[in-house]
């Protein structure tokens, strides 16, 4: 089950890329080249949490800005500390030079580096779990790092009522994200250590799982000031101050509890296996779903903001078949990697039923995982392989390489499943992933972090297994609200995928 690990570091990533630059200068100038140095605070729920910090550095007529974000909270009562780096390479009068990344969610770091070459595409170079993949890509249109959407946010001025878009290239994900901008108008705003009349500015993000809304109070060089937003129904602040204020030591802030979702009523055993009827709303009142249609979930809107889902074993039609992406190996789920592959073979032995495969695989994953640590933000599969530590994150990924290196098409499943118990807390729902199979023309789940699949599982969305979809699924825990669990109809019942026993309670989260 997922312990909630790394989910603030694609939000902090989206605000970051906006933020351009912060607080305190420490500026060095010989001529026509200086560099700043600024800083911004962390705070949830008004505990610091952690830090930022940006460097620029400007050469003639090129800016590089570096951004280093730390975080440190608790997970269950276990400490976790992420970390991340952004860096683009900027000419003030053309196309970008360059972008890397670098974040730290296990015990090998992430990294992405992007160079452009002599014929404008760009060669990136990505590094997960020790395997180094290279690619080529054309620059998207329109799409600006640190230095361009300072500029952009610079150009809009700070008339209130002004709306403009910007898209915005995050280094990490290889992402570009649409943002939808409002001038609000100037504002007095209290900071850690003064009080400034900055240019508050609305922004709506447009990703693909819903829209998520940011603030930023800019100052009158258009560089950001404070950031806010809500995350897992609490307050994200990042604010300019010193860097003395920024490193001052962080607050206890334990996450886990904030993503946890309360049950309308024990669901039994004998419930989890048979179809199960829910009644959900978002507090935020939202128009568009947060949970998709699968060949086992199916989706019906009631009034904005209310969504009943019901639960069954898979039948085909709920979701697109296979593409030929759903097969291939990525950075995080290494399936051509000799020892996957080996190791995938060795375990299905001469079973050539696809479904007996990924019973055998899931089998061989639920056993692999030795080490339940709540230290790891979010590790790739051929991590898992060799540290054999996780939790349900590394569980779906090594299954899904796993069954890639076998042919069967996978997709990682991002949502909810229920617990009996928790960390203390009894009938609750938490964030997991599980893996889904194409098997005889339909999706079917398998989940090797409990052992088996069944109607208690929710789904947000579903991946190619890299951190960003799963990290942006979780961003809804706080505003969901579960008012109705019973049992469904049959609606889709074919087969159940995998008759295995029920997982005791005891066995939730490992």
């Amino acid at each position: 089950m997922r312990r909630l690990s790394a989910i603030l570091l694609l939000p902090l990533l989206c605000l970051g890329c906006s933020l351009g630059h912060a607080s305190e200068t420490a500026m060095q100038t010989t001529q026509a080249q200086h560099t700043q140095t600024r800083w911004m605070t962390v705070l949830l729920g008004g505990r610091k949490i952690g830090h930022v910090e940006i460097v620029r550095e400007h050469d003639g007529d090129k800016v590089t800005t570096t951004q280093t974000l730390s975080l440190e909270f608790s997970r269950a009562g276990s400490p976790l500390r992420l970390a991340s780096m952004s860096r683009s390479i900027e000419r003030l009068d053309g196309p970008p030079l360059g972008f890397s990344a670098m974040t730290r969610m296990s015990a090998q770091d992430s990294t992405v580096d992007g160079r452009r070459d002599q014929d404008g595409r760009y060669r990136v170079l990505t590094t997960v779990g020790g395997l180094a993949r290279q690619s080529m890509m054309v620059w998207p249109q329109d799409a600006l790092l640190a230095e361009g959407q300072r500029r952009a946010m610079l150009a809009a001025g700070r008339q209130a009522g002004t709306i403009y878009e910007l898209r915005a290239f995050d280094p990490a994900s290889q992402q570009v994200l649409t943002i939808h901008m409002q001038v609000a108008g100037d504002e007095l705003v209290t900071l850690p250590e003064s009080t400034e009349l900055l240019s508050h500015q609305h922004q709506i993000f447009g990703l693909s799982h819903g829209n998520q809304s940011y603030d930023l109070w800019l100052d009158e060089q258009g560089f950001a000031r404070k950031g806010s937003m809500n995350l897992v129904g609490q307050r994200l602040e990042m604010l300019a101050c010193s860097q003395a204020c920024a490193l001052a030591p962080n607050q206890d802030v334990d996450m886990f509890r904030s993503a946890m979702i309360e049950a309308p009523r024990p669901l039994t055993s004998n419930l989890r296996k048979a179809p199960l009827h829910y009644r959900v709303y978002l507090s935020d009142n939202r128009d568009d779903s947060p949970f998709i249609n699968t060949d086992e979930q199916h989706v019906t809107p009631l009034s904005k903001g209310h969504w009943q889902i019901d639960i069954a074993w898979a039948s085909p039609g709920g979701q697109p078949p296979p593409q030929p992406k759903d097969s291939a190996p990525n950075a995080w789920l290494q399936s051509d990697a000799p020892e996957i592959r080996r190791l995938a073979a060795k375990v299905v032995g001469s079973t050539r039923d696809n479904r007996n495969k990924m019973r055998r695989l899931r089998s061989f994953v639920s056993d692999y995982i030795t080490e339940h640590g709540l230290d790891v933000g979010y590790a790739s599969a051929l991590e898992v392989l060799h540290y054999r530590q996780g939790d349900c994150t590394e569980y779906a990924v090594l299954l899904a390489a796993l069954a890639r290196a076998e042919g069967i098409p996978t997709r990682v499943v991002s949502g909810m499943v229920y617990a009996d118990r928790y960390a203390g807390a009894s009938h609750v729902f938490l964030p997991h992933q599980w893996v889904q199979a194409w098997i005889e023309g339909r999706w079917e789940s398998y989940d090797a972090a409990l052992r088996r699949f069944d109607a208690t599982h929710i789904a947000l969305a579903s991946g190619d297994g890299d951190p960003w979809n799963f990290y942006e699924a979780n961003r809804l825990f706080g505003s969901i609200h579960i008012t109705e669990a019973m049992p469904g109809t049959e609606l889709f019942r074919v087969s159940a995928p995998e008759a295995a026993p029920a997982v005791a309670p005891a066995k939730a989260g490992q």
